[in-house]
């Protein structure tokens, strides 16, 4: 494992009985890195947050945040990490300001009401800041969830799904104040179902599934390597060569390709086989398409 990492997950498993969540998985995300975990439903991603959290205990391999094992040096890891959880969870008798310093004084904290300010104004929360709690809206409620794992500056900051189910302008804001902290040099994991947001925001990427990495590399790299780009086109004369491997649907055809070559390549075996086109359209393959490659067909 890679000293500098800011998290390493070093031979993790996690097992539920005879059921095991989380299956060998060995990781390091690098200081100041913007990473991605992808995966389907019930694929371990949530489990491994959790044990990153110090939340659950792995049956066997550590867990490090800069270092510290989240089990042995629990508090000096918990300093260091900022969690954003799928799950709403508030006190419903304080303000939203109120649960700001409460949270700021579990890590020592006494005077940071400007950083408070900061947050408030980042994400969209400057008018609720003397509201309580439960007179929010659940968009709202999630942007506190937000501030709070932010309140105490971490180093890392883990943000689990933290646009499920709001608004777009949330989305928004919070991208461009996340970006802001990883360029000043905080390590972002994100796990989401938007891909796109991903594929827009991770340099690097890991993809889960039944408890075992499947794919790590770089965004774009993972890209090159398993997405293939997608060449359609209306057939108006001839029958499609058998061992192109795709079937005329209402007159149009999608069909992979992987570079210019495997285009010219196609076309060519197109025109030899007596196909007359039209309405030709090259789509670039984007992490959907990667994420379908290695989940989807393989279920």
């Amino acid at each position: 494992m890679t000293s500098t990492a800011a998290v390493s997950f070093d031979h993790v498993e996690k097992r539920y009985g005879q059921h095991t969540a989380v299956d060998g998985v060995v990781l390091d995300i690098a200081e100041g890195e913007f990473f991605g975990l992808l995966g389907p439903n019930g694929a371990g991603k949530t489990t491994l947050i959790s044990m990153l959290a110090g939340l659950t205990r792995p049956t066997s391999g550590r867990v490090l945040v800069q270092g510290h094992d989240v089990q042995r040096d629990a508090a000096a890891a918990r300093r260091l990490l900022g969690v954003v959880p799928q799950e709403l969870v508030f006190d419903p008798f304080f303000t939203v300001r109120q649960v700001l310093r409460i949270q700021s004084g579990y890590f020592g904290f006494r005077r940071n009401d400007a950083w408070i300010d900061e947050l408030l104004h980042n994400l969209g929360l400057t008018a609720q800041a003397d509201k309580n709690m439960r007179a929010l809206s659940g968009g709202m409620k999630r942007r506190v969830m937000v501030a709070q794992a932010l309140v105490h500056r971490p180093q890392v900051i883990v943000l689990d799904e933290p646009t499920a189910g709001v608004d777009v302008e949330l989305r928004q804001s919070l991208w461009e104040f996340i970006a802001r902290l990883n360029a000043e040099g905080h390590t972002v994991l994100l796990t989401t179902h938007y891909l796109e947001e991903a594929e827009a925001l991770c340099k690097r990427i890991a993809v889960i599934k039944r408890g075992k990495v499947v794919a790590l590399d770089r965004t774009e790299a993972l890209l090159q390597r398993f997405a293939s780009s997608v060449l359609y086109f209306r057939l108006l004369k001839g029958q499609l060569p058998a061992e192109m491997g795709v079937e005329q649907q209402g007159g149009r055809v999608a069909l992979p390709v992987r570079g210019a070559e495997d285009v010219e390549h196609r076309l060519a075996a197109l025109r030899q086989a007596g196909c007359e086109i039209d309405e030709l359209e090259l789509r670039r393959a984007d992490l959907e398409d990667v994420f379908l490659e290695l989940i989807g067909a393989s279920r």
